[in-house]
């Protein structure tokens, strides 16, 4: 690489570091994470300099990239298993999902239809879009507000409320029939 483009690859690194590293951790939870992300884009552009590929726009090329090295690291990480979330009880007290479940001690059948029913539901779950999968786990099992979501992402809480109303949707109707079976027995 030559001189002049050093210069102009420090140029956009110094004018959107701060931008784009923001704009990752509102998006990455983990800092560590989001710390790879922002020096991967910088990487990419690095490379995408050396090869002598044109961007027109640097910034949105830019955020971009950092859009597609989020959305890679989520697809990587393994997803939480809807059967080890925690929630709250009336007491306040941590219960894990399977705790409200039937009781692995009522026999075999009853052992059955608990480990079917929460197959169906972690199926279920992984059967939504990731945004849609995410605002519910967190309102629903978190318990957190959508307002503090919101603050957190920089999503609308509008947006927030109507991923959340799809996903209860297609939950609703994905487990129907089991639950129609159920309520038989």
């Amino acid at each position: 690489m030559s001189l002049e483009q050093d210069r102009r690859i420090a140029e956009v690194v110094r004018r959107e570091q701060s931008r784009l590293r923001n704009f990752i951790r509102r998006r990455v939870p983990d800092p560590r994470d989001a710390e790879d992300i922002l020096q991967d884009v910088f990487y990419a552009l690095v490379e995408a300099n050396r090869l002598l590929m044109s961007i027109d726009h640097v910034t949105g090329w830019l955020f971009r990239v950092a859009r597609n090295r989020i959305t890679d690291l989520f697809r990587k990480k393994k997803p939480e298993r809807f059967s080890d979330t925690l929630v709250a009880d009336e007491d306040a007290e941590l219960l894990q999902l399977e705790d409200l479940l039937l009781s692995p001690d009522a026999g075999p059948e009853a052992l059955y239809a608990r480990h079917v029913l929460l197959d169906e539901l972690e199926l279920a779950l992984d059967e939504l879009p990731e945004e849609q999968r995410e605002v519910f786990v967190a309102h629903e099992l978190e318990g957190r507000s959508f307002k503090e979501m919101a603050a957190e992402t920089g999503v609308s809480v509008n947006t927030l409320l109507s991923r959340k109303r799809y996903a209860v949707r297609h939950l609703r109707e994905r487990l129907q029939s089991m639950y129609d079976e159920l309520t038989k027995a």
